[in-house]
């Protein structure tokens, strides 16, 4: 009989997050997810993302789901009580990550060469638009600036339309993929030689990582992706095609699934010839394939011809809203979203990292902080303060007023 691991893979590991909106904690979020403890830096005001619909009882979705598992520790950064705080916090910790624009930490006095002072092993990163470096590092970047600026909006929507924003804060979130995987390297170096870093993330320069197929065929054509519409622009039939009653998808990728799509559809003869044996060949016929796959659709329902195309072994899929999608038995068994204890939102349900550890406790999230919830405790438990400092501390505005919560997740820090 096998022993349920009981530990989660970062479970030890500290982490001290000025992050706010969406790229940096989504990186800080997927390491909670996996045991880190992250301590949210937050201004007197909050995050802006706690005042960002849609709203439900007053809670932001956005922030919910981007800053779960975390604690609210809110310090006024403009004091320099604050900062002498988070200089004294920083022994304590093993990361730090912030996604101001490049200067403003260091104006704050929360600068990488000043925190590494009091802790040469730190793990110190940013997250900005266009990096620490380089003639755009001064610009501000939101999610859409980045997607224009990358060419993935170029290479999206119809060929006769205009460039198209991608249905997703994706650069944002590829930022916030990059960053959590920067620091797990990070630390893994610094286990190794003693010395922390800092590391610079950007979102310009991750998402123009992320387009891999984009730059790997301009790399050897020179032409630059462009729209294509709802097919592959280099594979054939390869795309979204139209049923009797909605849209569904299809991949065909070699010659052997082509054969069987076209036995599927009854033009064995197509899966024949010659001249549509290469996928080149094919994707230069694509709007002949396209019209003869349509013209069989026409007469079934999607769910029916997804039924024909799989029984054939061709991947073939229906095309699906978020909606459908985690209602799928498939999202249902694979437990993406999971029941969170929040007495402010009663039957709330958030994600957490989707990768399976086979020997490690599964990820169980917590609700989002309310703001300063932590803040007396994080500082009574890391740094020792007691009553009397504290609520000089706050008098002085230092920690502003955290509000009242009768929510139950106060526990302590366990890492001294």
């Amino acid at each position: 009989m096998s022993i349920q691991p009981t530990v989660r893979p970062l479970e030890g590991l500290r982490i001290l997050d000025f992050t706010r909106v969406l790229a940096g904690p989504l990186a800080t979020a997927l390491l909670a997810d996996l045991g880190a403890e992250v301590i949210k830096v937050e201004p007197p005001q909050g995050d802006d993302y706690r005042a960002i619909g849609p709203m439900r009882n007053g809670e932001s979705a956005l922030f919910n789901v981007m800053n779960r598992n975390k604690k609210s520790l809110v310090l006024d950064l403009k004091q320099a009580q604050a900062v002498a705080l988070v200089e004294s916090l920083v022994e304590k910790v093993d990361v730090v990550v912030e996604n101001f624009r490049p200067g403003v930490a260091d104006r704050l006095g929360i600068g990488y060469e000043r925190l590494a002072a009091r802790n040469p092993k730190l793990v110190y990163v940013s997250v900005s638009g266009f990096g620490q470096t380089g003639p755009y590092a001064e610009r501000p970047a939101y999610d859409v600036i980045v997607q224009a600026m990358s060419g993935i909006m170029e290479a999206t929507g119809d060929p006769n339309g205009p460039p198209t924003l991608v249905g997703e804060a994706i650069s944002d979130v590829v930022a916030g993929l990059f960053a959590s995987w920067a620091i797990l390297a990070a630390i893994h170096q610094t286990q190794r030689t003693g010395q922390g870093q800092q590391v610079d993330v950007a979102m310009f320069d991750t998402t123009l990582s992320f387009l891999v197929t984009s730059m790997s065929r301009y790399l050897f054509t020179g032409t630059p992706a462009r729209r294509v519409g709802n097919r592959h622009p280099l594979s054939a039939p390869f795309g979204v095609y139209k049923a009797k009653d909605g849209h569904f998808a299809l991949a065909v990728l070699n010659r052997k699934l082509f054969q069987a799509l076209a036995n599927a559809i009854g033009q064995p003869a197509l899966g024949t010839d010659d001249s549509l044996a290469s996928d080149e060949q094919r994707s230069a016929r694509e709007p002949e394939l396209r019209a003869v796959i349509e013209a069989w659709a026409a007469d079934h329902n999607v769910d029916a011809v997804v039924a024909c195309i799989e029984q054939a072994g061709v991947p073939v899929a229906p095309i699906w809203n978020i909606a459908q999608a985690l209602a799928s038995p498939q999202a249902l068994a694979r437990n993406l979203l999971q029941p969170v204890d929040d007495a402010r939102l009663p039957g709330l349900q958030l994600p957490v990292q989707p990768v399976r550890f086979g020997g490690a406790a599964p990820s169980q999230p917590r609700r989002a902080p309310a703001l300063g919830e932590h803040t007396e405790d994080l500082l009574s438990t890391l740094l020792g303060l007691g009553l009397e400092k504290l609520t000089e501390l706050k008098a002085s505005g230092v920690l502003g007023t955290a509000p009242a919560t009768s929510a139950t997740n106060t526990t302590h820090s366990t890492k001294e």
